[in-house]
C-alpha cells in the first residue's frame, strides 16, 4: 500500500494535550481560541506518559532523510501548522457543544464479560495489536489500555486510512514517530497493510522463541492479541490476514461478542476480541465522535443532536467547509446552529422527518460524500 507506513522504534504510549477553552453558548462556535477560563480538552481521558526519542523508518512522509531516520525536530508539521488553530478551536467548541446534551453512554452486557476475559488472556500474548479508527485515533483508545498492557510489545494500527486525507495521514505519522510508537496504516476492507502488520508482529515477538530454544524448549507460534473499540475493524483485519472469513464482521458495533483464537500459518496465532469501551464515558466530546463515526451503538445517542454537531464541525473544517454542505444539499449553512440545517433538510427532502434527515447527514459523512477527512488532528 502506497500510504502504508512502517516504523522501527521503541514502543511507548500516547498522551493527550490539554487545550485552553472558551465559553460559547450551546451550538455556537467560539470564533477563535481566545481567552476565557481554562478547562479540560475534548480528549482528556487519556493518561499522560513520557515519550522517547525514536529512530523511525517512514515511507512517503516529509522529514524522512532517506536513511531510515526521521528528524522529529524538523519541519515535519510545516504543512499542518496553518490548520492547527482550526483544530484547537474546534476542540474547544466541541467541548461546550456537548455540555447540555444527553450523555452518550453504551455498555452492553457482553463487554463487561469480554473485558474480564481479555485481561486474563493478555498474560498469554507476546504482542498486542491495538486497532483504532483512523478518523478519530485519540477518541478510540481505551483510557485503561496503557495500564492493561504494561510493558508488552504493542503495534498501533490506524484502520480506515482510505477514509482520511493524505494531510491527515502525514500529520498522524509524524506525531506517532515523535512519540516513538510503532504504527501501521491499514484498510481492513481491502486488505491494505495487513500483510505488513503480520510480518511486524512476528518480528517484534521473535525473541520469544530465541528464549525458548535457549531453555531447550520447542518453538511455538507468536501470540498476538487484537484489541480496540467496537467497529474499528478488528475482525476485518483478521479476515484479511487469513484471506478467508474466520471472524464475524459487519459495519456496526457489537458484532463480535466473545474472544476467539485463530491460526495464521504456522508462526502466528491471533486473538479476536469484542470491542471494549469504558463502563462510563466521561469524555463526551470523544463520545460524540464515536457516534458520528458509527463506533458506538445507535441506541446510546440522539441522532439529531449528533448530526447537528457534525454539521457544525464540517462547516468549520478547512477541508470541508460550508460550501461542501451547500453543494450537496442546496441549503444555506448556518455554522452557528446545526439543528437549523438538519430541520431545513427535513422539510426540503423528508417531509419534515428530522430523524431521517439526521441519518442522511451521518450516512453521507460515513460514505465520504463530503470528501475523506479525519475529525481529529494530533495535539500540539
Amino acid at each position: 500500500m502506497s500510504s502504508s507506513i512502517v516504523m522501527s522504534v521503541q514502543l511507548s504510549s500516547l498522551w493527550l494535550h490539554n487545550f485552553p477553552a472558551v465559553t460559547p453558548s450551546l451550538f455556537l462556535p467560539s470564533g477563535g481560541g481566545g481567552g476565557g477560563r481554562s478547562s479540560p480538552s475534548a480528549l482528556s481521558a487519556t493518561p499522560n506518559l513520557s515519550s522517547h526519542s525514536p529512530t523511525v523508518q517512514i515511507v512517503g512522509v516529509k522529514g524522512h532523510d532517506g536513511y531510515g531516520n526521521v528528524n522529529v525536530n524538523s519541519n515535519v508539521f510545516d504543512g499542518f501548522q496553518g490548520d492547527n488553530d482550526y483544530w484547537s478551536d474546534l476542540d474547544n467548541d466541541l467541548y461546550y457543544w456537548t455540555k447540555a446534551l444527553r450523555p452518550v453512554q453504551w455498555f452492553p452486557g457482553h463487554i463487561a464479560k469480554a473485558e474480564k476475559e481479555l485481561k486474563e488472556q493478555l498474560r498469554l500474548m507476546d504482542v498486542v495489536i491495538e486497532v483504532r479508527d483512523g478518523r478519530i485515533p485519540m477518541s478510540t483508545t481505551h483510557p485503561q489500555m496503557d495500564l492493561w498492557l504494561g510493558n508488552r510489545r504493542r503495534i498501533l494500527v490506524l484502520n480506515r486510512e482510505d477514509m482520511i486525507s493524505t494531510a491527515d495521514r502525514n500529520a498522524w505519522a509524524a506525531y506517532f514517530a515523535k512519540q516513538g510508537t510503532k504504527v501501521v496504516f491499514s484498510n481492513g476492507q481491502l486488505g491494505m497493510g495487513t500483510m505488513k502488520l503480520g510480518r511486524l508482529a512476528k518480528e517484534l515477538a521473535a525473541d520469544v522463541n530465541i528464549k525458548r530454544r535457549a531453555k531447550g524448549l520447542l518453538p511455538r507460534p507468536v501470540r498476538a492479541g487484537i484489541v480496540g473499540y467496537p467497529n474499528v475493524g478488528k475482525s476485518s483485519l483478521i479476515n484479511r490476514l487469513l484471506k478467508r472469513r474466520m471472524c464475524p464482521a459487519a459495519p456496526r458495533p457489537g458484532v463480535t461478542r466473545e474472544l476467539r483464537w485463530v491460526r495464521f500459518g504456522k508462526d502466528l496465532e491471533l486473538l479476536d476480541s469484542p470491542g471494549i469501551l469504558p463502563m462510563r464515558i466521561s469524555d463526551q466530546s470523544a463520545a460524540i465522535k464515536l457516534a458520528i463515526c458509527d463506533d458506538i451503538g445507535e441506541r446510546s445517542y440522539d441522532v439529531t443532536d449528533v448530526a447537528a454537531i457534525l454539521v457544525q464541525m464540517l462547516s468549520k473544517l478547512p477541508a470541508v467547509g460550508g460550501d461542501a454542505l451547500r453543494k450537496r444539499y442546496k441549503i444555506d449553512v448556518d455554522s452557528q446552529c446545526g439543528k437549523t440545517f438538519v430541520e431545513k433538510l427535513a422539510l426540503q427532502v423528508f417531509n419534515g422527518n428530522v430523524q431521517q434527515a439526521a441519518f442522511r447527514v451521518l450516512s453521507d459523512f460515513r460514505k465520504g460524500k463530503f470528501g475523506w477527512t479525519a475529525l481529529e488532528r494530533p495535539p500540539r
